[in-house]
């Protein structure tokens, strides 16, 4: 039992290590999210935040200290640009918590490993079409985007209920990742390919899509491990490592072309 507690530390420690959220960590961000928590998130300030605050974030769960998390983080993105720095990431932990469980999983498999990793895998392809939605319609409509999100996280809990409660159905489960696999696939290439006249950048993001999808087949591929050691599975996970390098180049792309168009708030009143 030791042993195990051991192990788990050290591959919390490892995901704590990883280099998933620059921007969040940088002292600038910090303070200014301290002094807007101080200043507009009680008193009189957490009055004007909650009657100005529209519904649809109000039922999104959205509080003050997010709001100043939201605005800060803009202020450090242009800082870092009126000095010529590359674009931080900010709160990059949903891909990192999946990873992690899966690493876990890999080394020692049990029953809550399994589930951990099934279920984190399933989030992982459910916030990645809430980011689709997010970028092709919640930017005119965020309503639109705060009541698909909430949608899509009763799809999740119904998934994880009806594995963890009813039965754990390993082909269900693989049908339903690979559907909700599609429907981000076919959601984020239509939108590229409608907007690529306008958006160059786009190109990366097609591909990362369809490279993910195609890579995805190996996971329904069974064969003997190459030298014993590298199975179907297990060159899914190594082929998957490099095009994320690419979808990050397309993100930091994307936004410096809305940024282009959007003031960056420089105050936090």
């Amino acid at each position: 039992m030791a042993g195990r507690t051991t192990l788990l530390a050290l591959l919390a420690g490892a995901a704590a290590l990883a280099d998933a959220s620059q921007g969040d960590r940088e002292p600038v961000y910090r303070d200014c999210v301290l002094r807007c928590d101080e200043w507009n998130c009680s008193g009189a300030g957490l009055q004007h935040f909650r009657s100005h605050q529209p519904i649809y974030m109000s039922l999104a769960g959205w509080t003050c200290r997010d709001d100043c998390k939201y605005e800060c983080m803009w202020v450090t993105v242009g800082l870092y640009l009126r000095e010529g720095y590359r674009v931080p990431q900010f709160h990059g932990k949903v891909s990192l918590n999946a990873w992690f469980w899966s690493t876990v999983f890999h080394t020692r498999d049990t029953s809550l490993t399994e589930k951990m990793d099934y279920f984190c895998a399933s989030t992982v392809i459910l916030h990645s079409i809430y980011l689709c939605c997010v970028r092709t319609l919640g930017l005119q409509r965020p309503a639109v985007a705060s009541a698909f999100g909430g949608l899509l996280l009763l799809l999740l809990a119904a998934h994880i209920s009806y594995l963890s409660l009813v039965h754990f159905d390993y082909g269900y489960n693989m049908v339903a990742n690979v559907a909700m696999g599609l429907v981000n696939l076919v959601w984020w290439l239509g939108w590229c390919l409608w907007n690529r006249p306008q958006l160059p950048h786009v190109w990366k993001c097609a591909v990362v899509m369809v490279l993910l999808q195609g890579l995805a087949f190996l996971e329904l591929l069974d064969f003997p491990p190459i030298f014993w050691v590298l199975d179907a599975h297990a060159i899914w996970h190594i082929s998957t490592i490099p095009i994320h390098f690419l979808f990050f180049s397309f993100l930091m792309d994307d936004s410096l072309y809305l940024l282009k168009d959007t003031p960056v708030p420089l105050k936090v009143d």
